[in-house]
């Protein structure tokens, strides 16, 4: 936790924007029986960074994950975290929420800890919770929904192969995460209730973590290929590759660049660029290139600088 705050830290400094959040987790991170001690754990560590610099304070991203909604320690854990840390925090995250009801029974617990202002991000991880990720990230105070893989796997009671917890390669790829039908299907579902409502959907880890092809290859195909903007890591050293491979590349900031200018230019009609014609549905797409290349602390074309402010607290 201390390694991935620092990390964060350095970054917005060196960039002025906060490319990525860090989320404490008093779920898989506590051990049993600890939960009040790991949780007064996290309430120092959220407080502590707030208490850093000024523009740290005002663009870092902390969250924290508390259990989930049926387990014994979730109403200690928001009450705690959230009761003496909420100002700090940006959001909460609540795992292995299966419906609407689930997070509604969240939400009440925030509020009544103190934080109504704080949004959530919600696990979805069983089969039966796919089948309401539309209704879930629906719900107004959900800002983003994750897959949680291997829940997910192992919900199944044996009838996906552990291959679908992996990041294959040559033949092995025909049932890894990206190919076995049913974690496909949930993937794409997640990701296409988010972008219905207008939220942010983050894909599971890679547990190959010391493998930075493997981990830039996912990266690059759950967003490519799957729609997701965010991915989690598992260990500090995979934040660099994965922010990487979710930024733009210079060429596309460039292109966009030229084709937004151009529009201005032309007072926002249509435009002819490289022989091809673009309008208002392009120029839509192109500003959100330059957008995500901000939000990663890409370098701009000079005459879409003045557009983004030095700092901001966008979600990745």
């Amino acid at each position: 936790m201390l390694k991935s705050l620092q990390l964060q830290a350095t970054y917005i400094e060196q960039h002025g924007v906060c490319a990525f959040d860090v989320t404490l987790d008093c779920e898989d991170g506590a051990p049993v029986g600890d939960e009040v001690q790991h949780a007064n754990l996290v309430v120092a560590l959220v407080n502590q960074a707030q208490a850093a610099s000024k523009l740290l304070a005002s663009v870092r991203r902390v969250g924290v994950r508390v259990h989930a909604v049926d387990h014994p320690a979730f109403a200690a854990d928001v009450q705690t975290i959230v009761g003496r840390a909420g100002s700090a925090l940006r959001y909460v995250m609540v795992p292995k929420v299966e419906s609407r009801g689930d997070v509604d029974i969240a939400v009440a617990a925030l509020n009544q800890a103190g934080g109504t202002h704080l949004p959530l991000h919600v696990l979805i991880e069983s089969p039966a919770a796919v089948e309401q990720a539309f209704a879930i990230a629906a719900h107004p105070r959900v800002q983003s929904v994750s897959f949680g893989l291997m829940d997910f796997v192992s919900a199944h009671g044996g009838a996906i192969p552990a291959q679908a917890m992996t990041v294959g390669r040559g033949d092995d790829v025909a049932l890894d995460q990206f190919h076995h039908p049913l974690v496909v299907r949930a993937k794409l579902a997640i990701a296409s209730a988010c972008h219905a409502f207008g939220k942010v959907p983050s894909h599971c880890v890679v547990t190959e973590f010391r493998d930075t092809d493997l981990l830039r290859h996912a990266a690059r195909t759950a967003y490519q290929a799957f729609g997701y903007t965010r991915m989690w890591s598992i260990h500090p050293d995979q934040i660099p590759v994965i922010v990487a491979a979710l930024s733009p590349s210079q060429g596309e900031v460039v292109q966009a660049g030229a084709i937004i200018a151009a529009a201005r230019d032309q007072d926002w009609g249509p435009v002819s660029v490289e022989g091809k014609l673009h309008d208002r549905a392009s120029y839509r797409y192109f500003w959100q290139v330059l957008e995500r290349a901000h939000q990663t602390g890409m370098a701009l074309p000079p005459d879409m600088q003045g557009y983004f402010a030095p700092a901001a607290n966008d979600l990745l």
